[in-house]
């Protein structure tokens, strides 16, 4: 069974933004799937923009809305899209609660997010949007940051995904459980080879400093309860995972792994918790830093769904564009 089929591609129609095309397509296309390619504006947009005579859009002087239906156009016309069900979604809004919506309303089993750029979408999903759309998205959401390394490779005109290496960051706890079976799912698909690494933190060994028989004995107790589970995970099923136990700061460690086993992919699980009065998600400064730095991109999967959207959803509204 397909892991992913519905793919949401946010764009803002920047190079930046585009880099996210190509996971989007070969997702899809792996998963037999569709795209939804998703758009936020800040002014009100017809739902029938694409049908709209071209005269009357410029007889009501309305020159942005004639620039983003030749980007819309222009886009669809990308040949990675050939074979692919495609459907263009404009909406008008912030970018964090519109994705956030769109992925209950269509659906989505995966976002592609770029969390790199120079304006609009792309400016706003660089830093505390980005991380906000990880931790409401009820979905696995797959952060790019160009340039990194790639494992989407071209196929003539289309891509496909190659993924020989997978990392998976796990601290056995149960926002992670999620995490570790889709990265196992992934890895057989793709008859990837699977790490899995757990970070024990560096405030163990301050401790030990402090208080060098409790601390020394909680750190010693802390290594062989990691070992042992590691070693538990690497056995289950049969399935052959690499296993990694390091010390330091969880998201270095995590990010300086992932460049020495030159992965293609990191998957790292994320606690999801819905917002009841709009304020911030939860999502730890550690996850945060991996994706900030990682040289590879990263898979954020939430250990479940949010039940609680944000209050501000109820007046947001999609448009599709047929």
């Amino acid at each position: 069974m397909p892991l992913f089929h519905n793919v949401l591609f946010p764009t803002d129609f920047t190079p930046h933004a585009r880099s996210a095309l190509k996971y989007a397509a070969a997702f899809a296309r792996a998963g037999h799937g569709r795209v939804i390619l998703f758009s936020v504006q800040t002014g009100k947009v017809p739902a029938n923009l694409l049908r709209l005579p071209e005269r009357l859009l410029q007889a009501q002087d309305n020159q942005w809305l004639l620039q983003l239906r030749a980007d819309v156009w222009e886009l669809l016309s990308d040949p990675l899209f050939n074979g692919l069900e495609v459907e263009p979604v404009i909406v008008e809004g912030e970018p964090a609660t519109e994705i956030a919506k769109a992925v209950q309303h269509y659906d989505i089993d995966l976002v592609t997010v770029v969390t790199h750029g120079r304006r609009g979408l792309a400016r706003a999903l660089f830093g505390s949007t980005a991380e906000e759309i990880i931790a409401e998205a009820p979905c696995p959401v797959l952060t790019i940051r160009p340039p990194q390394h790639d494992f989407v490779h071209h196929r003539g005109e289309q891509t496909e995904v190659r993924l020989n290496r997978i990392l998976l960051a796990t601290n056995f706890r149960p926002s992670s459980f999620t995490a570790m079976k889709t990265a196992r799912t992934i890895a057989e698909a793709n008859e990837a080879e699977l790490h899995a690494v757990y970070v024990i933190g560096d405030y163990f060994e301050q401790i030990s400093l402090l208080f060098p028989e409790e601390g020394g004995m909680a750190l010693s107790r802390m290594r062989r309860e990691v070992k042992e589970r590691m070693e538990t995970f690497a056995r289950e099923r049969g399935a052959k995972v690499t296993v990694h136990a390091a010390e330091g700061r969880p998201y270095a460690e995590i990010v300086n792994l992932a460049a020495r086993i030159d992965a293609d992919l990191i998957v790292i699980g994320t606690s999801v918790q819905a917002s009841l009065f709009g304020g911030a998600p939860v999502l730890g400064s550690q996850i945060e830093r991996v994706v900030r730095n990682a040289p590879c991109p990263v898979l954020c999967v939430p250990s479940g769904k949010v039940v609680t959207p944000l209050a501000s959803f109820a007046n947001a509204r999609a448009i599709p564009q047929t």
